[in-house]
C-alpha cells in the first residue's frame, strides 16, 4: 500500500471520529426528555427522581460510550433489521435467564464485529509497512471479519445456552429426589420449592427461584409452573413442571411423581451414555487400525526380514 493511501485513510478515520466526537458534545448538551419530563411527574420535591442513564465521564470506558454508543446503537439497529430473528433471541436469553435484552445483545454483536473489524484492519495496516498491500481485498477482508464477530456472538449465546440446559438435566434427578423427600415428610408444594432452592445450587435451582418468586408475588403455583415449561428449552424439565402442575390440580401424589421423573431421567441419561459410548466406538478403532496394529505389524515381520538379509550371500 503506497504512503498516499495509508495517509488518506488515517485521515479518513481522523476526520470520522473528530465528527462523530463533535456530534456527540452537541447531543450532550441538550437536556434528556426525562430531565424535562421528570418534575411534572413527581408532587413531592423529596421524590427521587426518574431512573437516568449514567453520565458519569470519569473512565476512559464512559468517555468512549459517550461519543461512540449512538453509532454503535445505530450499527446494533442495522444488524437486527438485516439479521432479524429478535424473538428467537429474546426466547433464547429468557431461557439462559440472563439480564440481558435483545437490544443489548445486538450492541455486544456490533462490539464483537468491531473487534474483529479492527483485527485485521490493524494486520494489514501492519503488513502494508513491509509490502504493498490491495485497499479493496483488505476492506472485504475487514468485513468478512465484522461479519464473522457478529455470527460469533450468537454462536457463543447458543453454546452457553447450551451447556446451561446440560446442567439443568445433570441436576435434574438431585433435584426431584430432594423435592419428594420434602413432600414426603410433609411439607406443602411451596414450603418443599423453597427448601430445595434454599438447600442447592445451580441451574435449575435458579429456574426454580424464579418460579418461587412468582409464587410470593401471588401467582398460583400450577401456572408459575407451566411458565417454567413454556420457557424451559429442556423437555424434561418441562415435563417435570407440567407434571407437578398437573398433579397440584388434580390432587395426584407428588412423591410418586417426582420419584418417577427422576427414574425416568436417570434412565434416559443411561441410554443417552451408552448411544455415546456405541458412536464413540467407531472413533476409538482409529488408532488401534492406524497405530497399533501398523507397530505390531513391524515388530513381528522385521525380525524375519533382518534374519533374511544375513542369510543372503
Amino acid at each position: 500500500m503506497s504512503p498516499t493511501v495509508v495517509g488518506g485513510l488515517i485521515g479518513l478515520a481522523f476526520g470520522a471520529g473528530l465528527w462523530m466526537a463533535v456530534r456527540a458534545l452537541v447531543r450532550s448538551r441538550r437536556p434528556a426528555l426525562s430531565d424535562r419530563v421528570a418534575p411534572y411527574l413527581f408532587d413531592l420535591p423529596e421524590a427521587p427522581r426518574m431512573p437516568t442513564q449514567p453520565r458519569s465521564t470519569s473512565t476512559p470506558a464512559a468517555v468512549g460510550w459517550a461519543i461512540f454508543g449512538p453509532s454503535v446503537r445505530r450499527l446494533a439497529q442495522g444488524v437486527e433489521k438485516v439479521l432479524g430473528g429478535t424473538a428467537s433471541v429474546r426466547r433464547r436469553l429468557d431461557r439462559l435467564g440472563t439480564s440481558l435484552t435483545a437490544e443489548q445483545f445486538r450492541v455486544e454483536q456490533v462490539q464483537w464485529g468491531l473487534v474483529g473489524f479492527a483485527g485485521v484492519a490493524g494486520l494489514g495496516l501492519l503488513w502494508s509497512l513491509r509490502s504493498p498491500v490491495a485497499p479493496i481485498p483488505l476492506l472485504f477482508l475487514c468485513g468478512v471479519a465484522f461479519l464473522l464477530g457478529v455470527l460469533g456472538r450468537d454462536w457463543e449465546l447458543s453454546r452457553a445456552l447450551g451447556k446451561r440446559e446440560e446442567r439443568m438435566l445433570t441436576e435434574f434427578p438431585t433435584i426431584a429426589d430432594l423435592m419428594a423427600l420434602s413432600v414426603a415428610a410433609g411439607e406443602g408444594p411451596v414450603a418443599a420449592l423453597e427448601r430445595v432452592v434454599t438447600s442447592s445450587r445451580g441451574e435449575l435451582s435458579a429456574e426454580l427461584g424464579r418460579v418461587l418468586g412468582d409464587v410470593r408475588t401471588g401467582t398460583p403455583i400450577g401456572l408459575a409452573m407451566d411458565r417454567l415449561a413454556a420457557r424451559s428449552g429442556v423437555p424434561i424439565v418441562a415435563r417435570f413442571a407440567e407434571g407437578l402442575a398437573v398433579a397440584l390440580d388434580r390432587g395426584t401424589p407428588l412423591v410418586d411423581v417426582l420419584h418417577a421423573q427422576a427414574a425416568d431421567v436417570r434412565e434416559a441419561q443411561r441410554r443417552t451414555l451408552i448411544e455415546t459410548g456405541a458412536r464413540k466406538e467407531v472413533l476409538m478403532m482409529v488408532p488401534v487400525v492406524f497405530l497399533i496394529l501398523p507397530i505390531t505389524i513391524v515388530f513381528a515381520f522385521y525380525p524375519g526380514w533382518v534374519g533374511l538379509n544375513l542369510t543372503t550371500p
